[in-house]
């Protein structure tokens, strides 16, 4: 069986970069499923802006209609820091015969031995390193060695067993859900940044201040 994919994040929103990310990784590799799983308090970033409920809203919409995508809320369920290697051990108590593949973009990965019980990770999945095409992750320090130790070139090496770390250039969308909070903060259209369900629930909302609002009162909508 091939492997699950594993996208954890704030999505706050959710945006297109987020989902074309996911939709190539899911067909390119030939994964079985792809679980958004929204942080509810994230250990390394500033407290989300949009409340648990809305980006669960935000995120229902964006993945509707798309096989293949799932949304799992068990981060927003359980209390406390929302350490990705509790949700991994949560997923394979679950399914222990299933393949984890842990979705990490470059510096997120470059920022990995910050992570809690980091080296628990590759015990419970694999991970699967986003970048644009062209780049390459580092070769020298704690990083490079673990590419070295770790690292695979074959997407079918996913499928079972754990601890592999496969690089894989997706295409490269410049968008950012801090950028787009600002820019709705700013009382500009988000209109081809998320999807249009999306964008509805930011005007509708008011998550990122009130400018959402003005929007659609304004005649943009």
């Amino acid at each position: 069986m091939a492997a699950t994919g594993i996208y954890g994040g704030t999505f706050d929103p959710v945006h297109i970069g987020h989902l074309r990310t996911a939709l190539e990784l899911l067909q390119a590799l030939a994964l079985t499923e792809i679980r958004f799983i929204p942080a509810s308090e994230p250990p390394h970033r500033e407290p989300t802006q949009a409340p648990a409920a809305v980006r669960m809203r935000m995120l229902e919409a964006a993945l509707a209609g798309q096989p293949g995508f799932v949304l799992d809320d068990r981060e927003l369920q359980r209390q406390g820091p929302s350490y990705t290697v509790d949700t991994l051990e949560s997923l394979r108590a679950e399914q222990p015969q299933r393949s984890l593949a842990l979705i990490l973009g470059m510096d997120a990965f470059a920022g990995l031995m910050d992570w809690h019980r980091w080296e628990q990770l590759f015990d419970h999945a694999h991970l699967i390193v986003m970048h644009r095409p062209g780049a390459s992750l580092p070769t020298e320090g704690e990083i490079g060695q673990l590419i070295t130790d770790r690292g695979i070139t074959d997407p079918a090496r996913l499928a079972s067993g754990t601890g592999h770390i496969l690089e894989w250039a997706v295409t490269s969308l410049d968008v950012s859900a801090s950028a787009i909070r600002r820019l709705v903060a700013a009382g500009e259209d988000p209109r081809f940044l998320v999807p249009d369900a999306v964008r509805d629930i930011i005007l509708e909302s008011g998550c990122y201040e009130d400018a959402g609002a003005a929007l659609v009162h304004g005649g943009h909508a």
